[in-house]
């Protein structure tokens, strides 16, 4: 079928080419509106207790959430002075009368002592918007901001909305350097990789593309349901890093085509047949990977799924289609701006190189692989220790105004307190004393444990929670679980809601479903790499070497990013625990991507071995096609990924750290290693398949010919 492909996009390289420029187009004109699109938010479990007492505030206590607050100082005026006083209300005064339907609660209104600082040189003011969507409430408090900042007072905004609008502004920021680093880097270094400017422009060109399109099929998902912020990043990072290898390994194969002699046409078929076919397994398996993250009942993850998803769809379509429409346009033209020499032909890359590591290493297979094993599961030792949290304000750093103005309302308040809300419904008042009873108990074993009625709107009663600490460490979590084991009354129902609450539904619903998650991935990798290879080992020989190199990637991050070490460095904070969600978008994208270097390692190995039937032989000269070219192809795609390593964000800094480690570990140790020992100890067996199986193989598998 690509044989056929590639022969079509000869003869209508134009054609093809013209389509898919006015595609391209269209896709920008579409795509670049993405940015107004997308939510914020997502970081809650759908119809989980916390999701449902959030639901309940908002209608039955509507006065109750905090979406913003402001903290007014002075170093030589107190509240108390009037000229304090007229300048908060003012403020407060200008706000209220452009937003009428805004809850203010501020001092000079209440006489609340909690709202004034314990030196009563602060006031902070509380504000509870409307019911209306996150999109809307941040439109509203991009408003409300330069209306509630003064000219006399300083003035620290804070909050749920002033959190959100500081991400969205540096998620930008962040995509922005990201590709002002990576772009120019990946051009560089592509001339030197590929020795030509033509061949080099391939891998940004075909990038390009798959960032625009990937941006145009969000957006169309975002007229059907919510799509985070945080989609762009993972467009911006696997759009650019696929279309690197993909461009990479369609180039390098048509380069050696042509050196073979036949013409463009045939070079172009044979290019679309081999890298062309191991280019469609790849994004099929990328892809099929990241649907993973739809299992999950979090929209956050949800949105990265679809992201990804759409960015590796589209390169790998781009590099099917406008990528061989140019090379067929260009021909031997893709030599054009020479630099240095190139060496050409079958068995010139590299004087043999790679082939003599290959077997280096399959001399003295065991070795090999008990050691670099047994080195991989020291480095994933660190996972054994490994705690998990959620999101809050030190996802930022701390001089941006969220973060700066959270760090002085716990200077100024009271210290870091966390709390969790109680939704008490029905019961009569002798089960709401007895619960109340339950609770005195439970918290007994906690320092400064309150529990405090708030509010009541019929049957329903809110209570609330407070304890010393952070709400989102493995204390406060276990609190929160202590609150929900507290027995209620036959007729009353309790639900308990909150910040940590959300956190420890979230690490719940992550717990729960990823053993779905593996096995989804594990059934996806074993069907689609025996219709590749027609090999039932070779899947899961490819799955435990992926096993190995995540554990070691991820003992590596939480020595980094949960133990602190290296935060100098790498200019973070460490808030002594990983976020729940990151590890599983890295199962999802490294699981992924280490198939797509195994798919182009193993396609060239099965060509040779289909070839001569000689198992070392074979891995050899499999190794030494594709040594350089996966070592080159994860050159560029870490720079691209470094470019994200540089973001503000910790949770984005965790994932581009997490995958330039895998990246790097996975393109060198495990493919130039461990793969040729493990391949030369199983020998003809890693070609193996019952017999029906292997006979169905042979008449359906896709083959590279």
């Amino acid at each position: 079928m690509l044989t056929r492909w590639g022969a079509f996009v000869a003869r209508r390289r134009l054609g093809v080419l013209l389509a898919s420029v006015v595609a391209v187009v269209a896709a920008a004109a579409y795509g670049l509106g993405v940015f107004g699109s997308l939510t914020n938010g997502g970081y809650f479990v759908e119809d989980s207790e916390s999701w449902s007492a959030a639901t309940t505030i908002r209608d039955d206590f509507p006065e109750q959430p905090v979406d913003v607050f402001v903290i007014y100082r002075s170093e030589d005026l107190t509240v108390a002075d009037a000229a304090f006083e007229d300048e908060v209300t003012a403020r407060l005064g200008a706000v209220t009368d452009a937003h009428p339907d805004l809850l203010v609660r501020d001092f000079y209104t209440l006489q609340a002592p909690s709202l004034v600082s314990e030196d009563q040189h602060a006031t902070q003011v509380l504000l509870t918007f409307p019911a209306v969507g996150d999109e809307q409430g941040l439109t509203l408090f991009r408003e409300l901001a330069p209306e509630l900042e003064s000219a006399t007072l300083t003035t620290d905004i804070g909050g749920p909305m002033a959190l959100y609008d500081d991400v969205n502004g540096q998620v930008k920021e962040d995509i922005a350097r990201a590709e002002a680093i990576a772009l120019p880097l990946v051009l560089l270094l592509s001339i030197l990789i590929f020795g030509s400017l033509a061949a080099a422009a391939m891998p940004t060109l075909v990038g390009i593309v798959a960032v625009l399109g990937a941006f145009a099929v969000v957006r169309g998902i975002t007229e059907v349901t919510d799509v985070s912020v945080f989609a762009i990043n993972v467009i911006t990072l696997l759009g650019m890093g696929l279309a690197i290898d993909y461009a990479l390994f369609v180039v390098s194969r048509f380069r050696e085509e042509l050196a073979t002699g036949g013409g463009t046409a045939a070079a172009l078929s044979r290019t679309m047949a081999t890298a062309g076919r191991t280019v469609f397994f790849s994004g099929v398996i990328v892809a099929a990977s990241l649907s993973s993250l739809l299992l999950f009942p979090l929209a956050y993850l949800r949105s990265l799924g679809y992201g990804g998803m759409a960015a590796v769809l589209v390169a790998m379509l781009a590099s099917l289609t406008v990528l061989p429409a140019v090379l067929a346009l260009l021909g031997p033209r893709i030599e054009w701006g020479r630099v240095g020499r190139r060496r050409q032909g079958r068995h010139s890359s590299g004087h043999h190189r790679w082939a003599s590591i290959a077997t280096s290493v399959m001399r003295r297979p065991v070795l090999y692989l008990v050691t670099i094993s047994a080195a991989l599961i020291l480095l994933a030792t660190p996972l054994l220790h490994a705690e998990f949290g959620g999101v809050d304000e030190r996802v930022l750093p701390r001089d941006a105004p969220s973060r700066a103005a959270s760090i002085v309302q716990q200077d100024l308040f009271g210290g870091e307190r966390s709390t969790a809300d109680l939704l008490v419904t029905g019961g009569s008042d002798q089960e709401r004393a007895a619960y109340a009873r339950a609770l005195e108990e439970a918290a007994s074993g906690t320092d400064d444990l309150t529990v405090v009625p708030v509010a009541e709107n019929g049957d329903v009663a809110l209570w609330q929670s407070s304890w010393p600490g952070n709400g989102q460490t493995h204390e406060s979590q276990e609190v929160v679980r202590a609150l929900r084991d507290v027995p209620t009354g036959d007729d009353m129902t309790v639900e308990v809601g909150g910040a940590t609450a959300t956190t420890v539904d979230i690490i719940d619903a992550v717990a729960e479903q990823l053993p779905w998650m593996g096995l989804l991935v594990v059934a996806v990798m074993v069907v689609l790499l025996f219709v590749a290879f027609g090999s039932l080992v070779l899947p899961f020989k490819a799955i435990a070497m992926n096993v190995l190199s995540l554990g070691a990637s991820f003992g590596v991050l939480v020595w980094i990013f949960q133990d602190g070490h290296l935060s100098g460095l790498l200019d973070f904070e460490s808030t002594g625990y990983l976020d729940a969600t990151q590890p599983i978008l890295m199962i999802a994208v490294l699981f992924g991507l280490s198939m797509d270097y195994e798919v182009f390692l193993l396609s060239r190995i099965r060509e040779e071995w289909d070839l001569s039937g000689d198992n070392t032989a074979s891995v050899a000269a499999g190794v030494q096609h594709t040594g350089r070219i996966i070592t080159s192809a994860a050159l560029l795609l870490s720079v691209v990924i470094a470019g994200f390593a540089t973001s503000d964000i910790v949770m984005i800094k965790f994932v581009g750290v997490g995958m330039l480690i895998a990246v790097l570990l996975d393109a060198t140790v495990v493919r130039a290693l461990l793969v040729p020992a493990t391949m030369r100890l199983l020998g003809r067996v890693n070609w193996w398949a019952p017999g029906p199986l292997r006979r169905w193989w042979e008449q359906h598998g896709l083959r590279e010919h």
